[in-house]
């Protein structure tokens, strides 16, 4: 039996997976392993399950995600009818736009709503509400667009030319064929909603706690590690319970349908059809430009009138002579920079080696390609939860390292580096490393030569969203940094939720900062991404 030119020795594949491997058993499995240990004991679950402030919690963070996913629906069908169905100017601007937004920091978003919502709900339940709205809107423009603007027109037609009217045809026609889309959407909105964090701690106010809330509460500020550790295996019940009944549903109304190769788009033809594009590409527009306009605006508001003050004195940590402010802005912005470099370096190592080793060991790979996917699946708090309490004991007393941030950072965003790079590795045409070989080249040698030019971009497009992912990253950060190492999500925080219009005005500024630089980010990794696409 001959061997594959194209097979890699078996020294080769074991060095590929053998780092991967291990930092996810290391920094992912022993954690939450070590979470699940501390809240399946009898007495344990018994405290927390009969403590009738556990379903208090559980009864809020289930409410408003409901709520949330169907608002965030019966807001974004529109927009993603319109972006479906239309061609029209600035169609592609409006969904950057809106796709900006889904990747902002959840600690901008939520200063954003603060920055534009009047005092009168301001820490209340519809501030959430709506911050939850605006964030997730690019979930049904993408998810239910993509299925839109490929559905045939003629369903349509035939059922108008029977007599039915427009609100009949889109009731017994449209939705039907849309409802697995919408459920998708839906499942994806349910779950970001209810493992909302940074939106919550800086809206809610002390009396609106959801479990990711509550267990960053009971493990950083009452030592309720059993309490907290209950807390987050009952939301990874919850979550998977309602994913998989999500999945049921997209299964039992699933339609075999012939969709177009390409998306169906047409201009507006009629007067109606302009006013119904015009007005909807303008009112989701606003929404989402007025709440960053208004966070700018109070990033300037001071009582003296608008000025730079804010900016120009986010160094200074001295609120007047002999106070000071206990936290330096500034500071945070280096800590972030830091954490961002080091979780980024980390992820593209580590996300390349995983994508070479799944790559090259076929079906083989799949077990560590799902290992290394957890993580998405997994709230950022429930995996900074379970660093802090595996490694709080010798000989792995990590606590008070500065690395713990950045490799939590990093087990977030390996995935989408791991992504990234597949897609490009399995484009790549095996049958030139064979042609490598027949010239002569060892299979390492041809191996190498044909593969590794080829990572380079994906590696990139990967660190841009890896940096993007850790300078907004909030949850895990929130369990992992200490005093005097925090990051620009903890300090926007901090600093909304001092009294003084100053400081609060250098807590928007920091989340302006923060936008932009994530925005940017992502932007060029896109540009990387868009350069490499073009022959």
């Amino acid at each position: 039996m001959t061997t594959s030119p194209n097979r890699l020795p078996r020294w080769l594949l074991v060095a590929l997976v053998a780092p991967p491997g291990l930092f996810a058993l290391v920094f992912y499995a022993a954690p939450v392993l070590t979470l699940l240990a501390r809240a399946l004991t009898p007495g344990a679950l018994a405290d927390t399950l009969g403590d009738s402030d556990t379903w208090r919690v559980v009864w809020f963070t289930t409410w408003q995600a409901v709520l949330s996913t169907v608002l965030t629906i019966a807001v974004g069908l529109a927009p993603a009818y319109v972006c479906a169905r239309y061609r029209f100017a600035g169609r592609r601007l409006l969904v950057g736009l809106l796709t900006g937004v889904f990747v902002l920091p959840t600690v901008v978003m939520g200063a954003a709503m603060l920055a534009v919502l009047p005092d009168s709900m301001e820490r209340t339940v519809w501030a959430i509400l709506a911050a939850h709205v605006l964030f997730n809107l690019a979930v049904v423009v993408r998810v239910v667009g993509a299925v839109w603007e490929h559905l045939p027109r003629e369903l349509e037609h035939a059922a108008a030319t029977l007599g039915a009217s427009p609100r009949q045809v889109a009731r017994h026609v449209t939705l039907p064929l849309l409802r697995p889309a919408i459920g998708a959407a839906g499942a994806i909105v349910f779950v970001f909603t209810f493992t909302s964090f940074g939106v919550v701690r800086i809206l809610g106010g002390s009396g609106r706690t959801t479990v990711e809330v509550e267990v960053w509460r009971q493990a950083t500020q009452l030592d309720g590690i059993d309490v907290a550790a209950v807390l987050t295996v009952v939301q990874l019940l919850l979550v998977g319970g309602a994913v998989a009944w999500s999945l049921w549903i997209q299964r039992r109304h699933r339609t075999t349908l012939a969709l177009l190769t390409s998306a169906d788009r047409q201009r507006p033809r009629t007067a109606r059809q302009r006013v119904l594009v015009a007005a909807t590409a303008a009112a989701t527009a606003l929404v989402v430009l007025i709440p960053l306009g208004a966070m700018f605006a109070r990033s300037l508001r001071t009582p003296d009138g608008y000025s730079l003050a804010a900016w120009t004195d986010m160094g200074e940590t001295e609120i007047r002579p002999g106070v000071r402010l206990g936290l330096d802005p500034t500071g945070a912005m280096l800590n972030s920079l830091r954490a961002a470099g080091l979780a980024t370096l980390l992820a593209v190592v580590i996300g390349g080696l995983a994508a070479l080793a799944i790559h090259s060991a076929g079906r083989h790979g799949r077990l560590l390609d799902a290992g290394l996917m957890l993580p998405l699946g997994t709230s950022a708090v429930t995996i900074g939860f379970g660093m802090l309490i595996t490694f709080d004991v010798d000989p792995i007393d990590w606590r008070a390292s500065p690395l713990l941030v950045p490799i939590g950072h990093a087990l977030i965003a390996v995935p989408f580096v791991v992504r990234t790079t597949l897609g490009v590795l399995a484009a790549i045409d095996p049958r030139l490393r064979e042609a490598a070989t027949t010239l002569g080249a060892t299979p390492v040698r041809a191996w190498a030569a044909v593969t590794l030019p080829a990572l380079w971009r994906p590696l990139a497009v990967g660190a841009g969203l890896a940096g993007a992912i850790s300078l907004g990253e909030f949850g895990a950060t929130s369990f992992l940094s200490r005093r005097d190492t925090e990051t620009m999500p903890l300090a926007i925080e901090q600093l909304l939720g001092r009294t003084g219009s100053v400081l609060q005005a250098q807590g928007y500024a920091l989340a302006v900062i923060l936008a932009t630089a994530t925005v940017a980010l992502v932007v060029l990794g896109e540009l990387v991404r868009d350069r490499a696409r073009r022959p």
